[in-house]
């Protein structure tokens, strides 16, 4: 039985995580992925596994930015997913800084 799973053990004090694992109707490059997703505004991709560089809750707080990274090919949706890691500051990209930004974008 494939597992797909991430672990995290710290305490934080204001920063969210997640970790998600996302489905597509068609197969989907990791590298394209994360391409994208370091285009994206208001997300910083932060996915050096190799030098411990990685979305962390201390690194993610007093940042507009959500950092994603830990983007790999899902082991439960094969190459039809994505798992992918999240952090970000609760009290600075929150749901009320989302709501005027996309405001700002219907309106502008």
């Amino acid at each position: 039985m494939p597992v797909s799973c991430t672990a995290v053990r710290i305490p934080t004090l204001r920063a969210h995580s997640e970790a998600i694992t996302l489905e597509f109707d068609k197969d989907v490059d990791v590298e394209e992925a994360k391409k994208l997703l370091a285009e994206a505004p208001g997300v910083k991709l932060v996915d050096e596994v190799d030098q411990n560089k990685y979305p962390m809750p201390l690194t993610a707080t007093g940042e507009y930015d959500v950092e994603v990274g830990r983007v790999r090919r899902s082991l439960i949706f094969e190459d039809k997913g994505l798992d992918l890691f999240v952090c970000g500051d609760q009290l600075l990209r929150g749901a009320a800084l989302n709501a005027v930004l996309i405001a700002e974008e219907c309106f502008a």
